[in-house]
């Protein structure tokens, strides 16, 4: 007979004495429980101890925490939260260095559970930490313990203030100024450098007053010095700042900001200390150098969303200097009807839609007055580039000529849509691009190849104005392919655009509908049908392997780069999800003994994604992005628990969410599944219609022949 639902049976640990074995009752209270196992080893006042996991991070165990207790779990009786946090306070204020040092040690270990510092907090225990940064006791960097002792004081009132629990707007400007000084040192251990930068990026992301204190005491030039470094751990906290830095700036600094960055050759440094480096690019650097793409493309987000204003005589210049550009014209703009004439042709020659008055084709946003601004940069900085697409086409024939004019505006929009201009980034992104950190003006390089590709590729279809969207969407393909190669520079993405012309578009395109071929005549349908379950049990089959193979997910905390991570996997006989936490993101497959936690699937209730999950609903608008909630999935479980997923891509959230729903006798939907059941479906009626090749299939089966008049015949083999 199964054990009650309400009794998990623990160890319990003490150092010096024999572990205890027990059955703890869920129904009692915690106190009652402790006072019991106190007894077990005549210890007095109960009231003085708490239960720690004797694993993983060693949480205190609370009321609401104590339903996460599983059968088997390793448990440890240590000293109450308060009475710890009591005892550290009373130590780290201490004359003796080493018990100071010791305090300080535990302290930075115990700060991370939330319990103590709940309990650590409401003793004024942040303040304290801050004097003692404040007091400048921890300045005498010779000593190595001075230095430890800061290093752990900073961990500590970081683990703290991560919690949430205390307002970071009540932190005093000394405390910034003597953590800012840590950071404008230039000598200073790597320990101490890493905690402040860290301290310094969460007063700007949490606190919009504490980001102009910050802002004043760390300057730019300053930061970019720690980018020349050869430790790449301080070049991430380093960009990190300054994303953090450039993402709460008021908007009518951000531009600003940018050019002070361009002035100390941010670009150039981190184009030749960290991504041509000698050392691979980590995940976390390679998020940071995202965010950065990200935040330097959205400063385009004014210019797009902004429409020309026909009236405006300084934006109608640009539009004249265009026309004069091209064709040497006079800049003279007092003109006769002749003359008004003349300008209605050359705009036309320009591929303006309205010929009359070519600023009415710049009131629609996206892409505004950015798309003027990319002309504008083609037309003086590659002028003869401009001159050629100009003068090739008002040369051609009217039905095959190529619009300048229309098609740069279109493409203007269609590459703000690519690299998402004007959307916060990602949480988990780490999709940046090389060859946008070497040039100064990467965004207009980028638009003036793209736009010659899009001349060469008018011409290669040999296009009319019918064909403009057909184009447009063969120029979208090259680029997003070339894109996905990730070119390092901008004349490798030309040399990637060259091997990607209309010809091979064409004959990908043709592969790829060959892999997808989906023949619709009767017969083949019928036989489709009665493929498909095979097809889909074989899928199924995977996903469950895949689920036993196991996944590791990261947990979303406040600061991403201190990563945590938790490991989920299958049961062999598909009847229990074992998971656990884990210190570093594993090498290999998690032996399922090392997985502390499991669920029978017998008690898993649903399955929810995206915005539905509990955990989404929780999180800040920031981490709200879309990217995280399409990787966010949760198990609902008896007795109304939950355990939620974030994915660490799509390929492992389609992986998980349908083997979840197949072990719950339910349809796999994700894209991964169709895209599956396309391929593993095309190959295989391709093998077996592999005999019928050129053979026509009759849309209806041949007419059965009618019954002989005689059954009388048999074959003599005598």
């Amino acid at each position: 007979m199964p054990p009650p639902a309400d009794i998990v049976k623990v160890a319990i640990e003490w150092p010096g004495a024999n572990a205890q074995l027990i059955e703890m009752d869920q129904k009692r209270p915690l106190s009652s429980i402790i006072r019991e196992v106190c007894d077990g080893w005549s210890l007095s006042g109960s009231e003085q101890f708490a239960l720690r996991y004797a694993d993983g991070p060693q949480l205190y165990i609370t009321e609401q925490s104590r339903c996460d207790i599983k059968n088997g779990t390793i448990l440890r009786l240590a000293i109450s939260p308060a009475r710890a946090a009591r005892q550290l306070l009373e130590r780290i204020q201490s004359h003796g260095i080493d018990a100071r040092l010791e305090a300080l040690k535990e302290l930075a270990k115990l700060s991370a559970d939330p319990t103590f510092a709940t309990e650590f907090i409401n003793m004024e225990g942040i303040g304290t930490l801050a004097r003692l940064v404040e007091s400048g006791t921890h300045l005498n960097f010779l000593s190595l313990s001075f230095g430890e002792m800061l290093a752990f004081t900073l961990t500590a009132f970081l683990e703290l203030m991560d919690h949430g629990i205390v307002s970071w707007d009540l932190i005093s400007l000394s405390f910034i100024k003597q953590i800012a000084g840590y950071v404008n040192q230039p000598m200073v251990d790597v320990s101490i450098l890493q905690r402040s930068l860290a301290i310094l990026e969460s007063m700007v992301l949490n606190s919009h007053s504490l980001y102009h204190r910050v802002a004043q005491e760390s300057t730019v030039g300053q930061l970019i010095g720690h980018l020349q470094v050869s430790n790449q751990e301080i070049q991430t906290y380093a960009i990190a700042l300054i994303n953090a830095l450039f993402l709460k700036a008021p908007e009518d600094r951000r531009q600003e900001m940018a050019s002070t960055l361009a002035q100390k050759h941010l670009r150039s440094i981190i184009l030749n200390h960290v991504i041509r480096g000698n050392r691979p690019i980590k995940a976390e650097m390679a998020h940071q150098l995202y965010v950065l793409q990200v935040l330097t493309f959205n400063l385009l987000e004014e210019r797009m969303m902004t429409k020309m204003d026909p009236n405006d005589q300084s934006q109608r210049d640009i539009i004249f200097e265009l026309r004069r550009i091209a064709f040497d014209g006079e800049s003279d703009l007092t003109g006769t009807e002749k003359r008004k004439a003349m300008y209605t042709k050359d705009y036309k020659m320009l591929g303006f839609t309205n010929h009359v008055n070519p600023a009415m084709d710049f009131t629609q946003t996206p892409p505004g007055m950015l798309a003027l601004d990319n002309m504008l940069y083609l037309a003086r900085v590659h002028q003869d580039t401009y001159i050629r697409i100009v003068l090739e086409n008002s040369s051609r024939e009217d039905k095959h000529e190529c619009p300048f004019g229309r098609c740069a505006i279109e493409l203007t929009r269609m590459l703000c849509e690519i690299l998402q201009v004007g959307e916060l980034p990602n949480e988990g992104c780490n999709d940046y691009h090389p060859m946008f950190f070497t040039h100064d003006r990467a965004w207009e390089e980028f638009f003036c190849v793209c736009i010659q590709l899009l001349n060469k590729t008018w011409k290669e279809m040999r296009a009319t104005a019918e064909d403009f969207n057909k184009v447009m969407q063969v120029v979208r393909e090259q680029i997003t392919r070339a894109l996905a190669m990730k070119p390092s520079s901008i004349d490798q993405l030309k040399n990637k655009l060259r091997g990607l012309n209309y010809s091979e578009i064409l004959r990908l395109r043709q592969s790829e509908r060959m892999s997808q071929d989906d023949f619709q005549s009767p017969p083949i349908i019928e036989l489709r049908e009665r493929i498909q379950p095979e097809i889909l049990e074989l899928i199924k089959q995977q996903r469950l392997n895949r689920l036993c193979e196991g996944s590791c997910f990261r947990k979303l905390g406040n600061r991403r780069r201190q990563e945590k991570f938790w490991f989920c996997r299958l049961s062999l006989n598909h009847k229990v999800l074992h998971y656990g936490d884990l210190d570093e993101s594993p090498q290999g497959e998690v032996p399922f003994e090392l997985l502390s936690d499991k669920i029978p699937i017998s008690d898993i209730k649903s399955v929810l994604t995206g915005k539905d999950c509990p955990h989404m609903k929780e999180k800040s608008a920031l981490k709200q992005n879309k990217e995280v909630l399409e990787l966010a999935f949760s198990v609902l479980y008896d007795p109304d628990e939950t355990l939620n997923f974030v994915a660490p891509n799509k390929y492992e959230y389609c992986i998980w969410t349908d083997g979840l729903c197949a072990l719950l006798g339910r349809e796999m939907g994700s894209d991964l599944t169709r895209s599956d059941l396309d391929t593993l479906m095309s190959m295989e009626m391709k093998l077996r219609l592999l005999d019928l090749e050129n053979i026509t299939i009759p849309e209806a089966p041949p007419p059965v022949p009618k019954e002989p008049s005689s059954y009388n015949f048999t074959y003599n083999y005598s």
